[in-house]
């Protein structure tokens, strides 16, 4: 009796957790159901609240950044860039773009979906304007023309938009460049850019283009004779604070820092005879034109370095020229702004020039032995003045440095 008991509670206790089983699956799916409804919910908000701020970006480029299109050239018109193609050196002549807050907590996937422009109605570049692609033994071999497909408004800038970052690998968004240049001194410039928009949490209005003219010569393989700049330029827009500046970069690896290529808009319109700001009101558009405080656009950590001297007196250098001269048997005269000075519990005295400590590219050291040939303190009197000193470039912690035995090797340019 006792097993029949038994095995009745048993039955009973298992049906239990059978229709308990049951009716918890019921349960989890219909909470199932639910997730993948709102799901889906979010995902159509997430792509609504995309094209609304790409509605945005074009009409903010066409009110604030967009240069004045000349008669015979066709603005095309993408949904997060903008731009006018030169049929003739088969690249943009300029591309007009917004860099979004919205890249702060953007994370799409790079794409590297390169592909011709097909709003370009002559065709832009393509692929066998770069390299041409074929296998061999199953493995796919790259016969590289010696260029990269150098975005002109980069990749980076769209991570928050799966469609601008597509865009963004249209062939009339490349120029050909070299890779000394596309990866290490104009990405350097395109990271300090995003920075500054981490830092501000601001929009940034950029324009990027190549200097096209008559005399460049096209990549000699390429298929449609794309066109080798010598020379790329940037301009930047912070409308919120009202600042404004260009760079004017050499197609080369960079000698300089980046700020040693900073120049007012107006200049770059003087080189290039474009019309950048012409939608602005005249007061707003002479103000950000004339602009050439580079500075604020530089990362925190630099904010008070100076470019390298563009002109210095007869048989000088800048700081950055001076490298050539590091331990040669002649004295030379280098000239620099300090921008920082250290004196140490020793007494000795550290001076360096347009770049602060890490970024240094010259330094000055003043022995706490040779300090008495000084009839001022040099750590308080140099702060921020243009001076040249004269004696033999040597190397110092890793730095091209001169040793000052006393103020004489001194002269102020101001």
């Amino acid at each position: 009796m006792k097993k029949i008991t038994l095995l009745l509670s048993l039955f009973v206790l298992f049906s239990f957790s059978t229709i308990y089983a049951q009716e918890l699956a019921l349960e989890i799916e219909k909470i199932e159901q639910e997730i993948n409804i709102h799901t889906t919910l979010i995902d159509t908000l997430k792509v609504k609240k995309e094209a609304l701020q790409l509605n945005f970006i074009r009409k903010e480029i066409k009110r604030f950044v967009l240069p004045k299109v000349e008669e015979g050239e066709t603005l095309i018109e993408h949904k997060a860039l903008m731009l006018v193609y030169s049929e003739k050196h088969e690249q943009a002549k300029w591309v007009a773009h917004v860099i979004s807050p919205e890249i702060i907590k953007g994370g799409v996937s790079r794409t590297n979906d390169f592909r011709i422009d097909p709003k370009v109605k002559t065709a832009s570049a393509e692929e066998k304007d770069y390299f041409l692609k074929y296998e061999e033994e199953g493995e796919i071999i790259y016969d590289g023309f010696g260029y990269d497909r150098g975005h002109l408004a980069p990749s980076a800038d769209f991570r928050w938009s799966q469609i601008a970052l597509s865009e963004s690998y249209f062939y009339s968004n490349m120029s050909p460049q070299l890779g000394d240049f596309n990866r290490e001194g104009w990405a350097e410039l395109e990271g300090m850019l995003r920075g500054y928009v981490y830092e501000h949490k601001v929009p940034l209005y950029v324009i990027t283009a190549p200097i096209l003219s008559d005399d460049l010569t096209p990549i000699e393989r390429s298929i449609n004779k794309v066109s080798i700049p010598k020379q790329f330029y940037k301009i930047v827009y912070d409308k919120v604070n009202q600042r404004a500046i260009a760079f004017l970069l050499p197609h080369k690896k960079f000698e300089y820092p980046i700020e040693y290529y900073a120049l007012s808009i107006d200049s770059l319109e003087s080189l290039t005879g474009i019309d950048y700001f012409f939608n602005l009101e005249g007061e707003i558009e002479q103000k950000i034109e004339s602009q050439t405080d580079y500075q604020p656009f530089l990362p925190d950590k630099e904010r008070n370095d100076v470019a390298p001297l563009k002109v210095v007196p007869k048989k000088s250098v800048n700081t950055i020229d001076a490298k050539k001269y590091i331990n040669a048997s002649k004295k030379v005269t280098v000239c620099g702004t300090v921008v920082s000075t250290h004196k140490s519990k020793k007494g000795h005295v550290f001076i360096n020039l347009d770049k602060s400590f890490p970024n240094t590219i010259f330094s000055l050291t003043i022995w706490a032995s040779d300090a008495m040939n000084f009839s001022y303190k040099p750590e308080e009197e140099l702060k921020g003045k243009k001076i040249c000193v004269t004696g033999n470039v040597v190397i110092y912690n890793k730095t091209p440095a001169i040793y000052v035995t006393n103020e004489k090797q001194i002269k102020f340019l101001e």
